[in-house]
């Protein structure tokens, strides 16, 4: 409402200002327009006359220096406010008018942007004094910071002035201008109290149904999903994830968060301070709108107006959405718009599909369709459906376009999305289609057969052009073999599958097929077709677009952890000059590294997060200028937990999701007033690696190196002025122990992924590939899921043969890899498909294996150089771990091999591909040396059998009350068999239930005596639930250790043999991988009463999981026995390759 605005005057009366002074209140005394009527400065005018009276009787209040910083602060947290008389709540747009004539003395950055967020449009005037760079951060947009070289032009700029507070008003919601928003930021408010525990999963599935019809994998729409009760709690925010992938599996995997009261006031202002902030991901700024849905099941404890109206302030659009046991009017009130707050008598009945508009203009159309034996009869009533829908389209290069597979044991295209271009020459064409036949009908095979082979760009697809990608399969009969994977590989691609089946088909496992369960369709027979032609042309289709590649950053994202309380005040400028030395080794420039720095005393305060800043001259900037906290008792626990919450998370830029190593420095002067043991192992669980820098005088080593990643990363020095000496000793540490962040356990196969050269110079060598892969193939051990393989085909783009999860078994491989065809086409872009594998084939979703830690091998047969570039492909592949070995002909360039290559000398060469079998056995011993290499942490690092470290963890659960003798026993029978000694074994004994509790450590006794004596002296601890999960977690982080007399390090064995009587109430997945990614060798021996799938996911290996139906019954399991047997002789490895001992 442009018929009123509140505006605030800052003026500079410093003594630089003296002179300029009267012609600033004489500007101030022209700005005002006629009929504005005034509501200013804590309220205590309305008169123009009034107000004129008063600036001309203003003086000059002189003093220095000029803190800027401080004075915008002030007008936010005093002027700009209700009690002053600030109508901002109310809607009425927000002025301040600065009038500066030098620089600030203090920081301008956090008051600036404070100001931002709160909607006040500042206008920056300055002088030839001033620091136009200072006035641009200041003022709401860069092109508002007017400048004058004297005060005493000021009228000059008036009416520049007057038009940009036009244009203010006018966009209430400022806008750039000129960027039309793409998309929305929609944010999901669930109420997640003790009223909606029924109703809850109802709410999850609307969540599911509305992002479905949303753009998110092309960064138009973002989403956030946030839960509340008595306090919100986010689940992801709007930059956590960037596909929709992502977010319905999380959302899937919501659980109900319970608790009371509702607290939907707190919840609102939560989001507006949190939610919808650029950090968090919110695009407000940039005009994008803002979105807010609100599921909420009761009436709320506290107010609401307030925070409501404060989010519609920021332009957010709220739908609020309530059952019969919601307040109405409260929704209403909330609402952007009262005829938008919905109701529904239960959850159950939220709205099933929402509406979505679609660009109609082109598609790509696919049908495929079931030839075999079963579909004889029905066959002509599916062309002559396909010729119906044709009929409908608007064929062209330039709009739809289509094409038709047919399928059986196997799928043969008819034609290509791009071979024809008209309507007639389709319908003559489908005219002429004969029913293959054929047994057993692969549906799963078929749909990846379409994926990789007709929804490509060679094909004419323009899935990359954001053309929508439809496939309609018709089908008559169950799948023979599993079509999960490829089902979900097309939707991840974002093709709308619509599955039409008959009595005959597997509705269930039509529904798996489509897009979305409610687009499976059927008839009884396939004559009855035209019935849902009509169905099938008014079904709503979302248009979309593929994922953005985004490159990942190499480098790290560091945080800096400073003991800010009382007793660090004189050591606490030591600790800033350490921070700005390390800082300046990093690469910060070209976004590489990151940079944050947190203070703590009694509780944590962020100075600056991981993406506040993004130059070196800004972080030092800041660092140079942090002032001491100060505060006692010092909290190192809460400091920690509070950095694994709120900064190694992706809203505060943490790149940990993408693969960048998370690094944490801790300066720390003295010892903990509260627990570190769990914020520490949380933290380590995150795969952050803690180096932790203490004062000698800080009694706390110990507690240093429980927090540290690894116990021999807490640093010492006697006084922080001694920081300096350290700092070599770290940044070596921190290398070193980055190359292998991701080292995990001793592999268990390799994920080995062919690259082929399928250009038109290979044609004659294509036959010699073929075979190489084979013999290759031959040699792996798929059968046992250790080897997993993959083949990738690409000229001028690249074309999936089968990904790593497509087959199971060397046979189906190898009959594969036998019938492939050579692909054809130029140029050769080797970039483009080292990056398609980065993106699309090394995947989890594709089935690598590569975050549990097993080896990624690429090998590439390529017969000519590179259209394209292939150096930051390569560089992005090796950053993912994968090693590469490329092989070329005399054609290929030795040097681009070379930059590809995993290491120089790794890249082979042979005259032409027929003499590939030479090469086949340096390949397969570099790639097993490397494989080998490339987990220094695991036992393959060359150990010594003489001695282990062993560590039995025994359920003391109530269900194990009358077994837990027999377990002593056993115990005690494998501790006889051993050769204890300091230099020899070690042993330790844990006993848990709902927590662990360790009975003696691996340094605790150095003789066979002091253990067997100790064990005969265990008491049977009961007390439930079995927290199994919680107990591996304690014992790799509190027993495995350094400290604990864990020789883990050194390279001496690391084994745990749990006994277990029941299920666990926990989940082991996470601590399980956990200690495999350590290389500790665990064997978990149960009764019947145990889970055995459960044990085997803890044990090393599967066959590692042992059972007897009672404790008292001793395992004759072999591989117990040769626990018991002492080891003899002294060969370099603990055990052979199948993980015996």
């Amino acid at each position: 409402d442009s018929a009123k605005k509140d505006i605030v005057f800052l003026l500079d009366g410093s003594d630089g200002t003296r002179n300029g002074f009267p012609a600033m209140l004489d500007f101030v005394e022209r700005v005002y327009g006629r009929d504005a009527e005034v509501h200013f400065y804590l309220n205590t005018y309305t008169t123009r006359e009034d107000i004129v009276d008063s600036v001309r009787g203003l003086r000059h209040r002189g003093g220095r220096p000029l803190n800027t910083g401080a004075a915008l602060q002030y007008v936010r947290d005093n002027v700009f406010t209700n009690s002053s008389g600030s109508r901002r709540l109310q809607g009425v747009p927000q002025m301040l008018i600065l009038l500066n004539g030098g620089r600030s003395f203090d920081n301008v950055d956090t008051p600036a942007s404070a100001l931002k967020q709160q909607g006040i449009f500042v206008i920056g005037i300055g002088t030839r004094s001033s620091d136009i760079r200072e006035l641009q951060k200041i003022s709401y947009d860069p092109s508002l910071a007017l400048s004058v070289s004297e005060f005493t032009d000021l009228p000059g700029i008036q009416e520049q002035l007057s038009s940009a507070m036009n244009t203010v008003v006018v966009r209430a919601t400022p806008m750039t201008p000129t960027k039309k928003p793409v998309g929305r930021d929609v944010v999901f408010l669930l109420d997640g109290s003790d009223g909606t525990r029924s109703g809850f999963p109802a709410m999850r599935d609307f969540v599911q149904r509305v992002v479905e019809t949303l753009s998110v994998d092309d960064n138009k729409d973002r989403v956030s999903v946030v839960q509340y009760s008595r306090d919100p709690a986010v689940q992801f925010y709007l930059n956590t994830y960037t596909t929709k992938g992502e977010i319905l599996d999380t959302v899937r995997g919501l659980r109900h968060k319970g608790g009371r009261p509702l607290n939907t006031g707190a919840a609102l202002q939560y989001l507006r301070d949190n939610v919808f902030t650029a950090s968090a991901g919110s695009r407000r700024l940039e005009g994008v709108p803002q979105v807010l849905i609100l599921l909420c099941g009761g009436k709320s404890f506290d107010s609401v107006d307030a925070p409501a109206s404060a989010l519609k302030q920021l332009g957010v659009l709220i739908f609020a959405i309530g059952t019969r046991s919601s307040d109405s009017r409260e929704l209403q009130n909330i609402s952007h718009d009262p005829s938008t707050a919905l109701s529904v008598s239960e959850f159950t009945d939220l709205p099933k599909s929402p509406t979505v508009l679609v660009d109609s203009a082109k598609k790509d159309i696919v049908f495929l369709l079931d030839g075999s034996d079963g579909t004889r009869n029905g066959f002509p009533a599916m062309l002559d459906f396909v010729e119906r829908v044709v009929e409908k389209l608007n064929v062209g290069e330039n709009n739809d376009r289509v094409s038709v597979v047919q399928y059986g044991r196997d799928a043969e295209v008819h034609f290509y999305l791009n071979t024809y271009t008209t309507r007639e020459d389709i319908v003559d064409s489908v005219r002429g289609l004969r029913h293959r036949g054929g047994r057993p009908l692969n549906t799963g095979a078929a749909l990846q057969y379409v994926r990789d082979n007709v929804f490509t760009n060679s094909s004419g697809s323009r899935r990359l052009q954001g053309v929508p990608q439809m496939l309609i399969l018709l089908n008559g009969g169950r799948s023979f073999d599993n079509v999960d994977t490829p089902a979900s590989a097309l939707k991840q691609q974002g093709i709308f599958v619509i599955g039409i089946g008959t009595r005959s088909s597997d509705i269930r496992e039509l529904q798996k097929i489509s897009y979305d369960p409610s687009l499976a369709l059927s008839v009884s027979e396939f004559t009855d077709l035209p019935g849902i032609q009509e169905q099938l042309s008014s079904l709503k289709m979302s248009q979309i677009f593929c994922p953005l590649v985004e490159k990942k950053p190499v480098g790290r994202d560091v945080v800096f952890l400073l003991d800010g309380s009382d007793g660090t005040r004189s050591g606490f400028p030591a600790m800033r000059d350490f921070v700005q030395r390390v800082v300046e080794t990093l690469s910060v420039d070209d976004n590489k590294d990151r940079v944050s720095v947190v203070q703590y005393s009694r509780d944590p305060a962020v100075q600056f997060y991981l993406n506040t800043y993004t130059t070196k001259g800004e972080i030092l900037d800041t660092v140079r200028g942090l002032r001491h906290k100060g505060g006692r008792p010092l909290n190192t626990g809460a400091a920690l937990q509070y950095l694994r919450d709120n900064v190694f998370t992706a809203s505060a830029g943490s790149r940990r999701l993408e693969g960048v190593p998370q690094v944490l420095i801790l300066l720390c002067g003295g010892k903990s007033f509260d627990s570190v043991d769990a914020p520490a192992s949380a933290l380590k669980q995150l795969g952050v690696l803690i180096f932790a820098i203490g004062t000698r005088s800080s009694d706390s080593r110990e507690e240093l190196q429980k927090i540290s990643y690894d116990p021999s990363l807490a640093l010492s020095v006697s006084e922080f002025t001694d920081l300096p000496g350290i700092q070599e000793q770290l940044s070596s540490a921190m290398n070193t122990v980055v190359v292998r962040a991701t080292s995990g356990q001793p592999p268990v196969g390799r994920d080995v992924v062919f690259l082929l050269d399928g250009s038109d110079g290979t044609r004659s060598g294509f036959p010699a590939m073929r075979d190489f892969v084979q013999r290759v193939v031959e040699t792996l051990s798929v059968d046992d899921n250790k080897d997993r393989v993959s083949v990738v085909q690409y000229s001028r783009d690249p074309a999936v043969q089968f990904y790593l999860n497509t087959y199971t078994t060397k046979g189906e491989i190898l009959d594969t890899v036998r019938g492939l065809r050579h692909k054809g086409g130029r140029p050769l872009n080797t970039g483009a498909a080292l990056q398609y594998l980065r993106d699309n084939v090394f995947t989890a979703s594709a089935g690598s294996r590569r975050l549990e830690g097993v080896p990624q091998v690429l090998i590439l047969l390529c017969g000519g150089k590179s259209f394209d570039s292939v150096d930051a492909p390569a560089s992005a592949l090796k950053q993912l771990g994968v090693l590469i070995f490329a092989i070329g002909t005399r054609s290929s360039d030795s040097r681009e091999l070379q930059n590809i290559s995993h290491d120089p000398s790794t890249a082979l060469s042979v005259s032409e591909f027929t003499d590939l079998p030479s090469v086949q056995q340096q390949l397969q011993s570099s790639v097993e040396a490397v494989v080998i290499d490339v987990t220094p942490e695991s036992p393959t690092v060359l150990v010594d059998s003489a001695k282990k470290d062993i560590v039995f963890l025994l359920d003391g659960s109530d269900g194990t009350r009358n077994g837990f003798p027999a377990m002593l026993d056993f115990v005690e029978r494998v501790v006889e068999k051993l050769n204890v000694g300091e230099n020899n074994d070690r042993v330790s004994v844990v006993q848990y239930g709902r927590d662990a509790e360790v009975h003696f450590y691996l340094n605790t006794y150095t003789t066979r005596e002091d253990i067997v004596d100790s064990v005969r002296g265990l008491r049977h601890r009961g007390g439930r639930p079995l927290n199994t999960g919680a107990a591996l977690q304690y014992v790799r982080d509190n027993v495995f250790t350094n400290s604990s007399g864990s020789r883990r390090l050194q390279g001496v064995p690391q084994m745990l043999i749990l006994l277990n009587g029941g299920r666990s109430f926990d989940n082991v997945d996470t601590p399980a991988s956990a200690l495999k990614q350590q290389g500790i060798f665990v064997i978990g021996i149960g009764t019947r009463s145990s889970d055995i799938r459960e044990l085997q996911k803890i044990s090393y290996d599967p066959s590692l999981a042992l059972s007897v139906s009672e404790f008292t019954d001793p395992p004759r399991h072999p591989r117990t026995a040769l626990l018991c047997n002492e080891h003899s002789g002294s060969e370099g490895h603990a055990h052979d390759t199948n993980g015996n001992w």
